[in-house]
């Protein structure tokens, strides 16, 4: 049974996800045992170009397995001082 899990994008992150709205992530619809990776993957986002991630405002790795009603957010690394 598919799932659905929200997916926010930062930064220079937002590129790969135009349409994506500044108030609110992109419901993904995925399959249960799908990572945190897998979603970035199908997303169309590099995870060369992922430096932090998040889920429920936790931080989260790429292995992690997501479970429906997940919120994801993800970040490019950050500059500055």
């Amino acid at each position: 049974m598919a799932m659905q899990v929200e997916l926010r994008v930062f930064a220079t992150l937002r590129k790969y996800l135009p349409d994506h709205p500044l108030d609110r992530g992109v419901v993904v619809t995925v399959e249960p045992g799908t990572t945190v990776g897998q979603l970035i993957t199908k997303a169309g986002v590099p995870l060369e170009k992922v430096k932090i991630v998040m889920v429920n405002n936790r931080h989260a790795d790429l292995d992690q397995q997501l479970v429906d009603g997940d919120r994801v957010a993800v970040f490019p690394p950050v500059a500055g001082g």
